[in-house]
């Protein structure tokens, strides 16, 4: 066998194939929805041929292709010819719970139209998938599942720990150009001591040494900074658990030049050690 990683996501509309397959997609497979199952040996083909260092490929194949499903087998023996060691995912939930979601998202089912109910839609399409089901190497159940849960239980199937995709950014910014949209928690620091009114400091950043020693001599920036740090080493996990792929902390004061820089980056300095997470940061206001 080679080293090529292919693996083939199917299942009932409404049973999680999308975020199985967006999961994937962040840990780095190159993913391609709904492709027709006819087209899977020239796909596998072209992947062994390639030059690209990436060699993690996904495909969702779904009754949206009925017509294209065909001789499903012929199909996954080209894999077989290619020593491609394929697995089959088949992603299920029970009927009430399909219905449910149906219902809940407002959503059409691909096989339903005036002449098709949404029930009978769904069981006509268990009859389409019905042999890949049969074949598949693995079948999830997300009757019982949340999105949160199926995303831990693809990654454990793809050998990939949470740790690889979750991002933690810390962002400095300025309360007076306005907050940060993207901010999962944000801190207001502008009850700290403010170097801008040193003569000595008002032009430095919390990036030069001079501020960094004032602020550091600060008790109250040193509390400040041990309550946030203690906050996120608390819910990191739960946040990793969680499988969020981003969290961005943002650190404000009043122009984003002293506090929240000198802040940030301390947290940042922290962080960039932890098996958990990857740390970003960025200073929103400074050049």
């Amino acid at each position: 066998m080679n080293d090529i990683r292919f693996f083939i996501i199917s299942g009932t509309s409404g049973s999680g194939k999308t975020v199985a397959l967006q999961v994937l997609e962040d840990v780095g497979f190159y993913c391609i929805d709904n492709l027709p199952a006819s087209l899977l040996p020239e796909m596998a083909e072209r992947a062994v041929g390639s030059d690209s260092a990436n060699h993690k490929y996904a495909v969702s194949i779904d009754s949206r292709n009925q017509d294209f499903i065909g001789d499903i087998e012929t199909n996954f023996s080209g894999l077989k010819i290619l020593n491609i060691d394929y697995q089959i995912f088949f992603v299920d939930a029970d009927d009430s719970t399909l219905l449910n979601r149906y219902s809940e998202t407002r959503r059409k089912h691909p096989l339903s139209d005036k002449k098709t109910s949404l029930l009978e839609a769904i069981q006509k399409e268990r009859r389409i998938l019905e042999h890949i089901a049969d074949i598949a190497h693995h079948h999830i159940n997300t009757t019982q599942t949340t999105p949160h849960e199926l995303r831990t239980i693809i990654r454990d199937f793809a050998g990939i720990t949470p740790s690889a995709a979750m991002t933690l950014l810390f962002e400095s910014f300025g309360f007076k150009y306005g907050n940060p949209a993207d901010a999962d928690f944000l801190f207001d620091v502008r009850c700290l001591p403010n170097p801008h009114w040193d003569p000595d400091l008002k032009e430095l950043t919390g990036l030069d040494n001079k501020v960094r020693d004032y602020l550091l001599s600060q008790p109250k920036c040193d509390d400040m900074y041990q309550h946030i740090r203690d906050f996120i080493e608390h819910w990191l996990p739960s946040f990793v658990a969680e499988n969020r792929n981003y969290i961005t902390v943002a650190i404000g004061c009043t122009g984003g030049q002293h506090r929240s820089v000198y802040l940030s980056s301390l947290l940042a300095e922290h962080f960039s050690v932890s098996d958990l997470v990857q740390t970003q940061i960025r200073h929103r206001e400074l050049p």
